[in-house]
């Protein structure tokens, strides 16, 4: 007898941008892990994922630091944590190695898509992943495993972000060679991303003489954001709560 297996209906997931509005780093773990205390948001800035059957990731649109398409793109990463197959077709919006979550964003969409809301599975693909997964506004400790979800607040934001990204671990490994800085700021790890990346400063200046307004670094940047509408210096973006039609419920 010939059993026949229907194919999988096509389901797009919105994956959205997080933003770190505050950011301290409170201590190192024994195996190297970071401690944070930190506020995120959700951003009406968002990736798109297509699931239909097959096996394969298909990437379009991707800037700033390199997207790969294979097994170690954490979409991929993300399906075999959950067991699931299925062809992706990866719409980028959130420029890669900005500070704004966008592989965590992937990540996460593809936990929904299977269901899954567990922050102990979902942190082991990368520390901003429980947050994006809940969404939102959240008090973010541990090492963003532990999530204290906050009310919403209607806020809007200017984004300016680099032709290019920082990489996280390395701005870390600056940070702890640094001797572990607390920033002046609201970002612990402004100092150390600026001495990853020094061309850094000149898109903060930028920012800051056409808003009037004291930039922020987006996570370990490469982002600089002010709170307030300013189109003419950057992208205008507003934060999203849950149940805003960005599918954060599993």
């Amino acid at each position: 007898m010939t059993t026949y297996d229907p194919p999988m209906p096509t389901t797009t997931v919105t994956a959205p941008a997080k933003l770190t509005v505050s950011l301290r780093v409170t201590g190192v773990r024994a195996d190297g892990f970071h401690l944070i205390d930190a506020e995120m948001v959700t951003l009406d800035l968002a990736d798109e994922l297509e699931f239909s059957d097959g096996d394969g990731l298909e990437v379009i649109g991707a800037s700033g630091l390199p997207v790969p398409s294979d097994d170690d793109n954490l979409v991929r990463k993300a399906l075999r944590l959950v067991g699931r197959t299925a062809h992706v077709r990866l719409t980028k919006r959130i420029p890669a190695g900005a500070g704004l979550g966008g592989g965590s964003a992937d990540a996460a969409a593809v936990l929904r898509w299977a269901g899954v809301d567990d922050g102990s599975l979902a942190v082991q693909l990368g520390a901003d992943v429980p947050f994006c997964v809940r969404g939102g506004r959240a008090r973010v400790t541990g090492i963003g495993e532990v999530l204290e979800p906050l009310d919403h607040v209607d806020r809007t934001f200017t984004l300016v972000t680099p032709p290019f990204g920082c990489s996280t671990p390395a701005v870390y490994r600056a940070w702890d060679g640094l001797g572990g800085p607390t920033g002046s700021g609201a970002n612990d790890l402004e100092a150390a991303a600026l001495v990853v990346e020094p061309r850094l400063a000149e898109w903060r200046d930028r920012l800051a003489r056409d808003t009037g307004a004291t930039p922020v670094l987006a996570g370990s940047g490469s982002t600089w954001f002010v709170e307030g509408e300013f189109p003419a210096a950057g992208l205008v973006v507003r934060t999203v709560a849950p149940g805003d039609g960005q599918g954060f419920a599993v």
